[in-house]
């Protein structure tokens, strides 16, 4: 059962890896700065590297303060894990952000009130907590960011020129930059390194999700968790990342090239801020909210209605399934006699 639970966090991880490449690297390649290629290249170790050194603090919270009075044990770990790994592919597949996050918590939870552990509530509340208040921090930040970059001449000359240049007819984005990196001056590069910088968080803040059972099994220390969940995470972006890639920047809000840069800068400090306390939070909640910010900073009503409301139902029905699967197998697989429990 323990290597059973190391390949389904592998398969979690990898699942994770192909979710977050939107979120990290779409507006960098929506809006020029670099190839589809290029994009997965510069996110995939970027992840790995924010796995291994960023994530022991989040790794302690989903290995050992969700549940109390009781563990789970490597079967009850093993449900948990699948049914968010199911989820997320489940998401991938239809090509829906959500957050992983809040699948993995509700499914340990689900698992755990089958079992007969107690959970540590006052962890969740935390959590919902910084989970809430992350999207509405960013967009606050969002929107005032973009204001004092359109403040500086040479930011919104530039920002002209290229959005110009990629709107020409019959020459997009792609066609113009194929294989490069911070084409387009450096609106460019800035839009890249802070799509590395989010690359990065996201290894810090979602790879618990895979390997924090890896950790409150005792099965591994924080950090080879994290090298081998990111591992994982980079895999993922590598072979599957291209169908997520372009799913938020193209899909949800229409953005310039300083709007994409604040909001991709806000989402990254936004989620590391949580990182740094041990907590964790939606990559996608936060880029969401901080394009939003973006968007009402220019006063346009660039955001979709239709894939927003598409990506709030699927914030809902994510963790809602977790819960209600991660129970239901939990206790059909107690009635098949498994030990889903450990005392301690």
């Amino acid at each position: 059962m323990t290597v059973l639970l190391v390949v389904v966090a592998l398969g979690f991880a990898y699942s994770m890896g192909a979710h977050y490449t939107g979120a990290c690297m779409g507006m960098p390649r929506a809006l020029g700065a670099l190839s589809a290629g290029w994009a997965l290249v510069v996110m995939a170790p970027l992840s790995f590297l924010g796995a291994a050194l960023a994530s022991h603090g989040v790794e302690h919270t989903v290995g050992h303060d969700l549940l109390a009075g009781g563990a789970l044990s490597v079967t009850g770990l093993v449900v948990a894990v699948s049914v968010a790994f199911a989820l997320t592919s489940t998401f991938n597949v239809l090509r829906l952000p959500t957050s992983t996050i809040q699948i993995l918590v509700f499914s340990v939870v689900g698992a755990g009130l089958a079992a007969g552990a107690a959970v540590r509530w006052s962890t969740v509340e935390v959590l919902v907590v910084i989970w809430a208040a992350a999207p509405l921090v960013a967009a606050a930040a969002g929107f005032g960011l973009t204001r004092v970059l359109d403040r500086v001449p040479a930011v919104s000359a530039e920002a002209r020129d290229v959005d110009a240049a990629l709107a020409a007819p019959g020459q997009g984005a792609a066609a113009r930059v194929p294989g490069t990196v911070g084409r387009g001056g450096w609106l460019g590069a800035a839009l890249v390194g802070v799509g590395a910088l989010a690359s990065f968080t996201m290894g810090g803040n979602d790879v618990a999700n895979a390997t924090g059972p890896l950790v409150g099994a005792g099965t591994l220390s924080p950090l080879v968790a994290g090298m081998v969940g990111g591992a994982g995470l980079a895999a993922g972006v590598l072979t599957w990342g291209r169908p997520l890639l372009r799913r938020v920047a193209f899909e949800i809000v229409t953005v310039d090239r300083p709007m994409a840069t604040a909001a991709q800068l806000v989402q990254a400090v936004v989620v590391l801020a949580a990182v740094s306390t041990g907590y964790f939070t939606s990559m996608n909640q936060a880029l969401v909210g901080a394009m939003a910010g973006t968007a009402a900073a220019r006063g346009r009503h660039t955001v979709r209605m239709s894939a927003l409301v598409g990506i709030l139902r699927g914030w809902v029905i994510g963790p809602g399934a977790g819960i209600l699967l991660a129970y239901a197998a939990t206790r059909a697989s107690a009635a098949l006699g498994a030990h889903v429990l450990v005392a301690g």
